[in-house]
């Protein structure tokens, strides 16, 4: 093989593009693929830091659930109460309203029963002055005899 100038021109030209590339082309490459590598770094960072924050917003969030319903479990009981309150109320003015209604009927049934001791008296009297008019077989005068009616009707 044998060396001449066309070999050293080449390898001079050959320098040359290595020089322009290393020179002008090689440092936008290098920048745009450390640029990407950031990029990359900082999505990875971004994704980790939100992974952390989607942790704690869960966390916070069952926290928030477990406070609700334990507080919609004590409203429950405190209306379950209050229901029950109501009812024994209810109940209490219901067997007020019994009473009161029962004793009403108790006075309404006295005063008939005065009432219809009342009439019976009446009615005895009448027939006591039949009676006695039957058995003296004369007439007996209502009006003259008003004062013995009335203690008759007093007595019976």
């Amino acid at each position: 093989m044998s060396i001449n100038a066309t070999f050293f021109a080449q390898l001079v030209v050959f320098f040359i593009l290595v020089m322009f590339t290393m020179k002008f082309v090689w440092p936008p490459i290098a920048k745009a693929l450390d640029d990407r590598a950031q990029k990359i770094a900082d999505g990875l960072a971004a994704a980790d830091k939100a992974k952390a924050e989607l942790t704690n917003a869960n966390k916070r969030v069952e926290d928030e659930l477990v406070k609700s319903r334990n507080e919609s479990a004590g409203r429950l009981a405190d209306a379950e109460r209050r229901a029950q309150a109501i009812v024994e109320e209810a109940k209490g003015k219901a067997t007020e309203e019994g009473n009161k209604i029962i004793a009403a009927a108790k006075v309404e049934a006295e005063q008939q029963t005065v009432k219809a001791r009342e009439a019976l008296r009446e009615q005895v009297a009448a027939l006591a002055v039949k009676g006695a008019e039957q058995i003296l077989r004369k007439e007996v005068n209502a009006g003259v005899h008003a004062d013995l009616l009335g203690r008759l009707k007093t007595e019976l």
